[in-house]
This record gives C-alpha cells, structure tokens and sequence, in this order.
C-alpha cells in the first residue's frame, strides 16, 4: 500500500527551517533533557527517521511527544500530534496539567520515582503550551476556603512542625544554590510523599497554623521544582510547580502564590514559550500577590515580569518593570522581615535578571556592564548561579565580537563546573558556548582552541 507523504510535518519542517539533519539534532537535545538516560524506542534518532516520518511513516515509540515538543520550543507554539500529521490517539490529559486534582493526592504519587514521573510526563505530551494555562479566580477562592471537616484520628499538628518543614526546605534551597539542582530532590520528594503528606492531614491547633503549614509545604514542593528545572528535568518540575500552586493556593498566602508563578514564568521563558511565560509573570504580580509581598520579593516578581516583557518586545513596558524592580530592592532593609524563599535575591540577583532583560532588547553593552555588576557582586554561597551568569555574559561578549574576552570568561564557568556543580542549565551554557566558538575554531585563535577542548572534556565528564 502506497504511504501518503506527511505534508503537515513537511510545512511545519518549512517553518522551522530546519533539514532532515538539524531536526534530528534538534530532537536529540530535546530527547537527552527529557530522558536523562533512559533508553526508550526512539530515544535517539538520524536524518533518516525525519525522512522516513515525512514519507508517511508514522513515528512509534516516544518519538510523537518528543518531535512535537521540539517543534514547540522552535516555533513559540503549542504543536500537537494533529499539527504533525499523526493520526494515534492521545489521552485526554495531553498536555495538559489539571488542576482539579487535590495537592495531597499529587504528594502522594511522588513516590513512584524519577523513571515513572518521566513516563508519565512523555505519555502526557511533555512540557507543552497547554500544561501552562492557569486556572480562574473562583478556583483560587475555592482552594484558599478551610475545609469542611477534619479527622478526629489524626495526630496533632503545631507551629514546631512547621517550623521543621521550613528549616528543611532552607537547607535543600541553599545546597540548590551551591551545588545545583542534581543534587538532593529526590529526598525532598521522599519528604514530601511521607512526611509532608501526613503533617497535612494532621488535626492543626487553629487555622493559621493549618494554613502556614500548607505553605511550608508549597515552598519545599516549589524547591523540588526548581531543582528539577535547574536539574533540565522540566516536565518534572512543572507537575512540582503544579502542586505547589495548589498547597500555596490553600494555605491563602498569596504573595507565596506569586512566587510560585514567577518561577514557572521563568521556566516557560527559559524553554521558549514566551507568550505563556508572560501570561504567567502577569498573573504573578496581580493583586496580593505583588501588593501585599515584601519589597525583596516584589522586585524578584517584578523583574522577572520585566524579562517577559523584553521577551515579547514590549521595550518602555520592560524598561517600567525595571525601574520598578529596582524601586523595590531599594526598599528592602534589615528592619523588614522579609520570608526565607527570597534569602537568594539580592543585588548580583536582579543585575543578573536586568542583563538578561537588557540582552533580549538588544542592549548588549549595557548587558554586559549588568552581568559584570553581578559577577562582581554576587556571594560565594551562590555558585551555580554564578556560572550561569558566566556563561550570559560570555555569550554576550562573543556576540559583540569580544572573542579573547568570552573565552576568558567562559574558563571561569568552567573553573565552576569542574568543582563539583551538577546543574542541567549551567551544563548548557557550556554546549552554548561550544556552539558559539564552532565558527572561530579554524581561525588559529589559541584560546579559542585550548577552551573547546576543555570544554568538550567537561561535558563528557558531565554526561
């Protein structure tokens, strides 16, 4: 029987830009930060695949998750297995994250283990555009409502509990900062699935200490998040996102709520879903959530609001927010008890975020002169944020043609990872910054060669 030649993945192909091979390539980052080395049917595929799914065959295995979540990232929008040309079912839940389903539950299906959230997450169409719609404002005031009834058999639960979440979850965010995201979140989750849970369903002293638990939890599901997103782990660190919204939405604190959603803004931008990164950042400094927040943490939501902004070409927009961000930082001080999560922000953190804004409109040098300010200014405790910014700048020094002067700092990021940072995204700085020497190595620049080859040791030791 004759196949009928795909044109919806040829058209998509077209848009994209992309040969045979570059899709393939493409396809293989997307399938390596997906998998972290699961093997799977069609965990790598060549040129010859693309072709073959062009001709009519129709890609088996993981392949249709993946080549639609490859799609996605370089066309700015949801594409769906329709879009490709596949004509399988999918389950109704593709793609999407729904949140109906009570926080307690999703803790308690943490412990199925890093392998079995992957599958589930591949099966439910990865990280996609759909799985970032929030929901309505009556959700929020049904979740943050106490409940009706309580257990009269479970056991009693106070402020030292709390107390107990909280000084874990510092201590898992600091590590996140000095180590980076690979270290330690599967304890966290092993917390959560058992410890957390059962404090949850605790019999609570009075309300607030119900509703200060369910945000001690919220704030050590957001960690888990965060190393999962900082770990390239991204479906995963959606669902912990997910779930922290909801526990945060319960315990009615609402700048805890933005905070939340500011991290996933984040997460959208980093992975190229720019107009959902915006929807997110707006709906992360609306209402409470930025107005009753202190002012450190107001400037971490807003300048994050301001890097959607750049993102999605709204320059004087962007330019407000900034000004905005720093209005704010410059009203935190000692007499201000500002909460734990935002003991990271600081100086080095919003010049860092105001570089990365200043780079997306086109202001390189002014970038430039932010990241320094951040590398300048920023604490030994936060080292794989340092590389990260590291790593920013070099590739805004290279794009301004300072090629001696990137390499010089990109031998830093990788001074940085060498002692012991095991980061999903610094390690993509360093890929970055291979693919940004790639056009100088036959130039007889000698740094240029000498930090390839460093580099390409690096990432083989960190594979």
């Amino acid at each position: 029987m004759t196949r009928e030649r795909n044109e919806r993945l040829v058209a998509l192909l077209q848009e994209a830009d992309w040969s045979r091979a570059q899709t393939a390539a493409a396809y293989n980052r997307v399938a390596v930060e997906t998998l972290n080395g699961e093997v799977r049917e069609n965990s790598r595929i060549g040129r010859s695949h693309v072709s073959m799914w062009v001709s009519g065959v129709q890609p088996s295995g993981i392949a249709p998750a993946i080549l639609c979540q490859t799609l996605s990232r370089r066309l700015k929008r949801e594409i769906t297995y329709r879009d490709i040309g596949i004509a399988a079912s999918t389950s109704p839940a593709h793609g999407t994250l729904d949140w109906r389903i009570d926080p307690l539950i999703a803790l308690s299906d943490l412990g199925s283990g890093v392998d079995s959230d992957r599958r589930q997450l591949l099966a439910d169409g990865v990280y996609s555009a759909a799985a970032l719609v929030l929901p309505d404002e009556t959700w929020w005031d049904a979740m943050s409502r106490p409940p009706s009834k309580e257990s009269v058999k479970a056991h009693r639960v106070g402020r030292g509990d709390v107390e107990t979440v909280r000084e874990l979850t510092l201590g898992f965010s600091r590590m996140d900062q000095r180590r980076g995201g690979g270290h330690g979140r599967r304890a966290v989750d092993a917390y959560l699935r058992h410890e957390a849970h059962d404090l949850l369903q605790g019999r609570f002293t009075d309300d607030a200490t119900r509703r200060a638990m369910f945000a001690a939890s919220a704030e050590l599901a957001y960690v888990s998040g965060w190393m999962a997103f900082d770990n390239s782990e991204n479906g995963v660190a959606l669902q912990r996102f997910n779930t922290a919204v909801k526990l945060a939405a319960r315990s009615g604190d609402a700048p805890l709520s933005g905070h939340i959603l500011r991290a996933m803004a984040h997460q959208a931008l980093d992975m190229g879903f720019r107009r959902e990164a915006l929807q997110i950042a707006q709906a992360s400094v609306r209402g409470e959530r930025y107005a009753a927040a202190t002012p450190r943490e107001r400037a971490l939501l807003g300048v994050v609001h301001a890097r959607t902004l750049a993102a999605t070409g709204q320059r004087h927009a962007a330019v407000r927010a900034l000004l905005r961000a720093n209005d704010d930082l410059s009203h935190a001080h000692d007499g201000i008890r500002e909460p734990d999560r935002t003991f990271f922000f600081g100086e080095a953190s919003l010049a860092h975020e105001t570089a990365c804004t200043l780079r997306d409109l086109g202001d390189h040098q002014r970038a430039i002169k932010e990241f320094r300010r951040s590398v300048r200014t920023r604490g030994a405790a936060f080292r794989r944020t340092h590389a990260i910014t590291l790593g920013y700048l070099g590739a805004t020094q290279i794009a301004q043609g300072s090629v001696e002067e990137a390499c010089a700092t990109w031998t830093s990021v990788l001074d940085a990872m060498e002692d012991g940072i095991h980061s999903g995204r610094a390690r993509q700085r360093v890929v970055e910054m291979r693919s940004l020497l790639s056009p100088y190595r036959k130039r007889g620049i000698p740094a240029v060669g000498a930090l390839d080859a460093r580099a390409a040791s690096c990432l083989m030791h960190l594979a």
